[in-house]
Order: structure tokens, then sequence, then C-alpha cells
């Protein structure tokens, strides 16, 4: 049909549509209730929606994305230019046309466009005659929020080339950096600690040096015997050292990574050169950094705007991202790509950016999200339009790591008392877009130096319990303690088992949903590789933004995906500047081999104790704040022989890089 003549869809309330529709999926939210409506939205209303759009051959672009990805395959590194992309998959001038005169038909103005989408603008009658359904006010949690009464549907004359719609309702799920500090004050029902230091304990912050340096006296008895103060927070050095890329040589020459994260700090390069100096690295040379950041954009920069505080809430995760990949990859080249807020649609924007422009090789994303909350699923077309962003990246050579959470299986339970956790959370499930099967979901360790050396002593999956010291010093409370902090992961029951993972995930994993309920398919389970994390074998982090320039430690798997995009620097470097591209089929054709340590919790057991650490931050305010710490809890997911829901493969060695050369 030429443009110009595409037909329309009709109102719900009217005659059944012709030609024959295609109805939205997860357009009309489940929250959108009859019992809660409240009438149509005002005509005259003003709407913006996103269009995404589908291209020439989706199918076409998923093949090439898995064949260009896979060992032994025949097409198997042949990454193709953007511009190629485009011309092969991309959408057409004509499927273009078409949606454009779709929207104009029915009163509606294109406003915003890219290769990707075209943002549509008008009132929500017209809304309602280019999506077929009507637009109602709905009673939701004490607002009133607008969604369609139905499904949206869209002609058969566009329905090919549109992937599908954002916008029609008020609310959408956010994603939040996944970042926290170790003095994160927040502590469940744990109560704070009161009264004077007590005989025995230091009155200034202490730690060791390596694990079990320094053992505690003047405190009770913990899990164990002995119990040592916990590890100091780690520098870039000794990272490399502990994971082997000291010994390998590679510093990440030749490979560009690429950061995503929200809005951006004026002082980063300083800050970032400032803490390699501090710790014996080399600062950024000229031109190895560079930023994509438009401030005169962002949106929700408040602190209270509901995108975790604004810029001043997300430098700390962008400070951490950058200085972890420049610390496991000094020589490669970095470009920070800031989303004007924290929005899906503002960060698949920023991740468009890096693919249309083919910015980097490796694309590292400390943030993630839920796909049910209280605020509603994620949209169908939301998940759809970054799978297309990750299925073009792949085709060009572009991988893209992110981290799996902080919150164990991100259950309401687990965030009653979790220190980075969602409440909103409505069940257990897998974080996204980091479970997403175009990704490399990367998990979480607790890491333990073992000696004066440096080297690699053990490491444990990423969870702990704290308990804080009683006022009388007497004990520690509540004992056991409560869970505080753990890695992402588990069996998602929204995405099917990939194809590079049926020979390596147990099949009682994959068919086993976070529920406990059993699936008749298999289900992709994360993550799929992990590094440390943890919040109390953290990393130190230099930043300002600001302020005075300060140091200070940071966990999460937030730190866990940019040290593995650092390690992927590394190994491009290793096969001579040869781009891996999605990483996942090389990782499991790995898995169970000498490339990656095996991480089990040897202390599940029963009547086994748990290992743990005292974390002392010193008097602050009168207090002496210490904490026991309890390792290798997570909540709901345990680190087993071979691959486990907690730290997928195992952590890459020396041995994995060395197996690209």
């Amino acid at each position: 049909m030429a443009a110009g003549t595409v037909a329309l869809a009709s109102p719900s309330q009217a005659a059944a549509p012709a030609p024959a529709v295609r109805a939205l999926a997860g357009t009309h939210p489940d929250w959108a209730a009859p019992s809660a409506d409240k009438g149509a939205t005002p005509a005259n209303d003003q709407i913006t929606a996103r269009v995404y759009l589908a291209g020439r051959d989706p199918a076409g672009l998923a093949a090439y994305a898995k064949a260009v990805s896979s060992p032994g395959s025949g097409a198997y590194g042949q990454f193709l230019k953007p511009a190629r992309v485009r011309q092969l998959f991309g959408a057409t001038a004509k499927q273009i046309a078409d949606v454009r005169a779709w929207a104009g038909h029915a009163g509606l103005t294109v406003v915003g466009s890219d290769p990707h989408y075209l943002d549509v603008h008008g009132s929500a009658a017209a809304v309602d005659r280019a999506f077929g359904t009507r637009l109602h006010e709905y009673a939701v949690r004490g607002k009133l929020l607008k969604a369609p009464d139905s499904n949206a549907v869209v002609p058969a004359a566009v329905a090919s080339a549109i992937l599908g719609v954002t916008g029609l309702s008020d609310t959408a799920p956010t994603m939040r950096a996944q970042a926290t500090p170790v003095g994160n004050s927040a502590l469940g029902a744990v109560p704070e600690t009161a009264g004077k230091p007590k005989p025995g304990l230091p009155t200034v912050a202490t730690c060791s040096n390596y694990w079990g340096q320094k053992q505690v006296s003047g405190a009770p008895k913990g899990y164990t015997a002995k119990t040592s103060f916990d590890q100091c927070s780690y520098t870039p050095a000794q990272l490399r050292k502990a994971y082997g890329v000291t010994a390998s040589g590679l510093t990440g020459k030749g490979a560009t990574v690429a950061i995503v994260d929200a809005y951006g700090s004026s002082t980063m390069l300083a800050d970032a050169n400032k803490f390699a100096v501090n710790h014996g690295d080399k600062a950024f040379r000229k031109g190895q950094y560079s930023e994509v950041v438009t401030p005169k954009l962002w949106t929700q920069t408040g602190a209270n705007d509901g995108c975790g505080g604004g810029p001043a809430g997300w430098a700390g995760e962008e400070s951490l991202d950058v200085e972890m990949v420049h610390g496991l990859a000094p020589d490669a080249d970095v470009v920070y790509v800031g989303a004007n807020s924290c929005s899906d649609q503002d960060l698949m924007a920023a991740l468009s950016t890096i693919v249309d422009k083919h910015l980097a090789d490796v694309v590292s994303s400390s943030w993630s999200g839920l796909m049910h909350t209280t605020a509603g699923d994620e949209a169908p077309a939301t998940v759809a339009a970054y799978e297309q962003i990750f299925e073009q990246g792949a085709a060009e050579g572009i991988g893209f790591d992110f981290a799996a959470g902080d919150c164990g299986n991100e259950s309401p339970a687990a965030a009653a008392t979790g220190a980075n956790c969602d409440s909103t959370s409505t069940e257990a499930q897998t974080g996204f877009p980091s479970a997403d099967p175009w990704v490399t979901d990367v998990g979480g360790t607790a890491l333990g130096i073992k000696d004066a050396s440096g080297g690699y002593g053990f490491e444990t999956d990423m969870g702990t319990l704290r308990s804080a010291l009683s006022a009388d010093g007497k004990s520690w409370t509540p004992f056991p303690g409560t869970f505080y902090f753990g890695g992402g992961g588990g069996t998602s029951q929204d995405f099917a088992e990939p194809w590079y993972q049926g020979p390596v995930v147990p099949g009682k994993l994959a068919h086993t949903l976070m529920t406990g309920a059993a699936s008749k398919t298999a289900q992709r389970v994360t993550p799929d590789v992990a590094m440390n994390g943890d919040l109390y074998t953290s990393v130190l982090v230099g930043m300002s933004d600001g302020s005075p320039y300060s140091e200070g430690g940071y966990g999460g798997t937030s730190v866990a995906a940019p040290e593995f995009s650092g390690i992927q620097a590394d190994a491009i470097q290793a096969r001579h500047g040869r781009a891996i591209g999605f990483a996942n089929p090389s990782i499991y054709e790995r898995a169970n081999s000498a490339d990656f340590h095996d991480v089990v919790n040897n202390t599940l057991g029963k009547g086994q104790q748990p290992l743990n650490s005292v974390a002392d931050f010193g008097v602050i305010s009168g207090s002496l704040k210490v904490r026991l710490v309890a390792f290798g809890r997570d909540f709901g997911l345990a680190a087993t022989k071979g691959y486990d829901d907690a730290t997928g493969v195992g952590s890459p060695d020396a041995a994995y890089l060395e197996s690209f050369r």
C-alpha cells in the first residue's frame, strides 16, 4: 500500500476494525483494572508515544547475530559495519513513510525520530484513533494514572513495520544503579551500635591487607573460633594480579569499552586520573577517554524525581565503572555515554548511539531493573526494543555486559532487609536487561586475597548476613545476622533457554522457576559469569563531582560488570585486536575448564558455619560502628560445583585470557 493510503485502526467502542489489525501485547497494563477505572482521559489531553520500528528482517537480524557469535559457525566473527546492518536489516524508507502516514491520518505529529523509532504526539482522541483503544484514568496507589482500556492495535498495513509502542501509559519501570558504598547506613531491622568503644577494639577504622591477616580481639565470638578484620578495599592492581591480568601482560591495548550510565560527572576524567596515579597506575593518555553527554537534555534531575537522586546520585556509579575498566585494562580506550535519565527510553537511546556509530567493542552497564513490580510489568515493546539493539550490536561485534543485581533472588523477602533492593518487587525474579539472552549477565563473588603477595586465595558467592555489636559489647545483634547484600541470578520465567546454555546448565535448574514451580520448557538461567563484587570485599573508588576529592569502598555487581568488561578488553588485545562480540557462546564453550575458577561455597553443609569477618568503621558520632559479616549467604541462590545460579560458570582466570592468544 502506498504512503498516504494507509488504513487506520478504529476505537474499541466502534465496529470491528477493517482490515485486520495486530494487537500490541502488554500495552494495557495489569494495574488498569475495571474496578479502578475513573473514566475516559479528556480528549484534548496531549500525549507523546514512541513507536519502535521492526526493520525489514527482524528474524534475519537475530539469525545473523547468532551465527557471527557462535564458535564453529561458518559466519563466526564476520561482523558487519553499522551501515551494512541498516542496509540488510533496518527499516526501509517505505516502512517509515507508511508509519508516518498512518500516524498523520490519525491526527498525530511525528516530533522526533532516529533509525529505531518515531516519536508521535497528539491529543488523547488522536491516540485513540491511531491505536484502536480508549485512554482512561485509573486510581492506582493514590494516584490517577492514564492507560489504554484494552491492548492497542495497529492496522495490517503497518503491523510488520512496528516493533511495539511505549508511552501510552503514565508509568514505566526505571533502572537503578547497582553501586553501593561500604558506608551505606541502611541496616534493615538491625539496630545501630551505641555507647563507648570496648577494650580491645580499635578506635579508628581497621582492615586487613589480605584475608585473615589481622585477628579481632575484644569482640564477641563470631561464627567461627577466630575472626579477622575485613579486608581493605581493593585497588585495581590487586584485582589485576588476582585474576591473572598481571601475569598475562595484557593491558587492553587496541580495544574500546563504552560505559553507559545516566547523566555524567563534570570531573570524571580528572577524578579517574587522580585515582590511577594515587595507586601506581597511569592516567588516561590524551584522547584515550571521551564522553557523549547532553546536560541540556537531562530530565528527572531532582533528588526525588525517581532517578536515584539525579546526577549526584549516579556520580558514584560512573566513577566506579570508569575506574574499574581503566584499572583492569589500563591501555583500553574508554568512552562514557550518559543517558539523559534513568528511563528505559533514554538508556536505550544511549545504547543505540553506541551501536549506530560503533563506538566500542564492549559495553559495560552497571544498572538494571525488574520485569515485575508494583508499578507494572516491563512492556513487551521495551524488551523487544532492547533486544533489537543487542542483536545489532552482536552483528557488529559488540558485546554487552550487565550487572546481575545486588538483592539475591530479588524477592520481597530479600528486599525486606537488603541494602540495595527494589522494594516494589512482586516476586522472586531475575533482573532486566541483565537476564536478556543477548547480554552477558555478570554476577558477584567475594574474593579473598591469600597473603601479602596479593595472589588469588578463594572466592565464594556474593551474599552477606550482617549483625551489629550490641550496646554493651557482649553480643552480636541479631545472631545469625540478617540478609544484607547478595548477587543476582536465578531461572527466568520470562526468557527461554538460549542455544548456548543447553549443554552446560543443569536441566533441573533450567526447568525449575524461582517460585519453585516446574517449567515444561527450559528457561534462561543467570548469571553467566561472576567476579568480585561483595560489599565487604569492596573496591576503592575516587570521586569529587562538586565535593572535595575522596576515596572510599564500593561494592555490588556494579563492580563485577566493569571488571569483566576490562577483562574482555584484555582478551581482545590477546586476539590482536579482533573483536569478540557477543561473548556468551564462547563463554559457555569454555565452561567447566581451567579458563574459569569454579566458585563453590563449601560452607553450606549441615552444621557448617560461614566464613566471617568484622567490618570496623571506627568511632563515628560517639558510637563504635562495628559489624559482624557472614559471607556466602546469598538469598535464594547458592554457588555449587559446575554451573550455578549464583556465579554462573565462575570467574575468569589467567587461562581464560591465554585461551584467546
